[in-house]
């Protein structure tokens, strides 16, 4: 079994910041990419950003300059955002494409999600 588990959503002002985790534990075998999507009401679920296993990271349009990704040696990936607007409010779930060790490739996983919310 693979869990994921986010933390660090939180209220906050326009202009602020916040740093999300998320945590991976299990029997994992290897981590190819973790992500970071968002789902605010009424919206479909889309992604903000994503690291690979040799740190390469890319962004959405929409948060690129402002969100920083990132990732430890202990399987767990951050989200740096700063400068934070009020349509950046929306659950923000970690996602993780990743191999167990009893199978034979990779699934994705996904978190249970974190609120974060941009007013003032």
């Amino acid at each position: 079994q693979v869990q994921l588990v986010e933390s660090g959503g939180d209220l906050v002002q326009p202009g602020g910041s916040l740093r999300l985790s998320c945590a991976a534990s299990g029997s994992i075998f290897s981590i190819y990419v973790m992500a970071w999507y968002r789902q605010a009401p009424g919206e479909q679920r889309e992604l903000v950003a994503s690291i690979t296993s040799v740190g390469i990271a890319n962004y959405s349009d929409s948060v690129k300059g402002r969100f920083t990704i990132s990732r430890d040696k202990a399987n767990t990936v951050y989200l740096q955002m700063n400068s934070l607007r009020p349509e950046d409010t929306a659950v923000y779930y970690c996602s993780g494409v990743i191999r167990r060790i009893i199978d034979p490739g990779p699934s994705t996983y996904w978190g249970q999600g974190t609120q974060v919310t941009v007013s003032s």
